[in-house]
């Protein structure tokens, strides 16, 4: 495994997540994911960032991606099955909302393919 491409992928990959998400969860969506006053923006970036060290783990030491339309693919596969696996663990001890569950995983999906595509550029300008 490249050492380089994971630390620099995973970095770009988890910036990548964190200003998606923004935008996502924090201007598109806004009434159907409301913030809290109980918000660890921290938090909230660590995850992405662990979430892009995650698929660049993938992509370099497994798949060796470094074509962005491949990225797209695996990213958005990448992203539907976490968000599956999340969402059904969330909603086992809850009141199930379908269509709130229907967005978050279309929009991991989004997250996954744009995180992919840039993990994979990465890898493809770094040998």
């Amino acid at each position: 495994m490249n050492v380089k491409n994971f630390i620099v992928g995973g970095i770009v990959g988890g910036i990548v997540n964190f200003l998606l998400g923004w935008l996502f969860y924090g201007i598109l969506f806004k009434e159907v994911y409301p913030q809290n006053e109980h918000m660890n923006l921290t938090f909230i970036f660590l995850g992405c960032m662990t979430y892009g060290f995650f698929m660049s783990f993938i992509f370099t030491k497994w798949a060796a991606i470094t074509r962005p339309i491949t990225g797209i693919k695996a990213g958005a596969i990448i992203g539907l099955f976490t968000s599956l696996s999340m969402n059904f663990f969330m909603y086992s001890n809850m009141a199930i909302n379908y269509q709130n569950m229907a967005i978050d995983v279309l929009i991991s999906i989004l997250l996954g393919a744009g995180i992919g595509a840039a993990i994979a550029v990465v890898n493809g300008k770094i040998k």
